[in-house]
C-alpha cells in the first residue's frame, strides 16, 4: 500500500433515505494524522457522512477507502476494517452493569482476542491517557458525564485504532463539562491522531482542526484551514451559519 495515499478517501458520495437525499456527491480526502472538523446545521449531513465512513450506514452511491481499503467493496471483511476505526458517538454507550475497566477489557477480549492481562495493562494505559486513572472500579452511574465520554474514547483508544471519528461528541454534555472531553481531543491531536470530527464547537474547531468542512444540505460548501473558513469564510452560506453560532443573540436595538 503506498504510504502517501489519504487515510480517508470518500469519492462521489450518495446517501439516501427514501426519498430524502442526504448527501449529494461527497468528494473529501482526510491525510494521515490530519485532523477534520465538519460543521453545518442540523440536517446538512454530517453524521450520516461520518456513518458511512465506516459503513455504519451504507452508501446508495460512492466509494469510501480508508487506509487504502475500499469499506464499501462488497467483498470486503468489514469487521476487519472497523478494527481499525475508533468511533465515539453522542451518547457514551457504555455497558452500565459494567465497571470502567470492564467497559474497556470486554471488546478488547471478543474482538480482538486480546488475553485478559494484557487487556487489563492497555485499558489502564488509556484511562490515564483521558485522566481517569482513579475510576477503573467506577461504573458509569457513578461517573459525570464528561466522564463517561472520557471513558467512551479510552475505550475506543484501547482497540489501537489508526482513525478515529467523533460524532458530537460534547452534544449530550452539560457546558461545564464539555471542556474535559474536548482537551482530551486535543491531546490525541497533538499525538497525531488522524480525526474526523463533527462538532458545533467553533471554537474548538478553529483551535484544534488542520482543517474545516462546512456542509449544508447534504454538501460541502466550502472547505480549507481553520483559521480561514472560520474567520473569512469564502461563501455566504458559511458566514450566515457562522454568523448565526457565534452571534446568536444577534444585533441589539441600536445595532450594536
Amino acid at each position: 500500500m503506498a504510504t502517501d495515499r489519504p487515510e480517508i478517501e470518500i469519492r462521489g458520495l450518495h446517501k439516501s433515505f427514501g426519498d430524502n437525499h442526504v448527501l449529494r456527491g461527497i468528494d473529501l480526502e482526510v491525510a494521515r494524522g490530519e485532523v477534520v472538523c465538519v460543521i453545518g446545521p442540523s440536517g446538512s449531513g454530517k453524521s450520516t457522512l461520518l456513518r458511512c465512513v465506516n459503513l455504519l450506514e451504507e452508501p446508495s452511491a460512492g466509494r469510501v477507502f480508508v487506509g487504502g481499503t475500499e469499506v464499501t467493496d462488497p467483498d470486503v471483511d468489514i469487521d476487519a476494517v472497523r478494527r481499525r476505526i475508533g468511533m465515539v458517538f453522542q451518547q457514551f454507550n457504555l455497558f452500565p452493569h459494567v465497571d470502567v475497566a470492564g467497559n474497556l477489557t470486554l471488546p478488547q477480549r471478543r474482538v480482538l482476542g486480546t488475553d485478559t492481562a494484557r487487556a487489563a495493562a492497555v485499558a489502564r494505559e488509556n484511562l490515564a491517557r483521558v485522566g481517569l486513572a482513579d475510576k477503573t472500579d467506577a461504573y458509569p452511574a457513578q461517573l459525570s458525564g464528561g466522564q463517561q465520554q472520557r471513558v467512551a474514547i479510552a475505550r475506543a483508544l484501547s482497540m489501537g485504532p489508526e482513525v478515529m471519528l467523533f460524532d458530537e461528541p460534547t452534544s449530550a454534555l452539560d457546558p461545564e463539562l464539555v471542556g474535559e472531553v474536548l482537551s482530551v481531543m486535543r491531546v490525541l491531536a497533538g499525538e497525531g491522531m488522524t480525526m474526523m470530527v463533527v462538532t458545533h464547537e467553533i471554537g474548538f474547531a478553529r483551535e484544534v482542526a488542520d482543517r474545516v468542512v462546512f456542509m449544508d444540505g447534504g454538501v460541502i460548501v466550502e472547505q480549507g484551514p481553520a483559521a480561514r473558513v472560520v474567520g473569512r469564510p469564502q461563501q455566504e452560506r458559511t458566514r450566515n451559519f457562522l454568523d448565526r453560532i457565534l452571534n446568536p443573540a444577534g444585533p441589539g436595538p441600536d445595532g450594536d
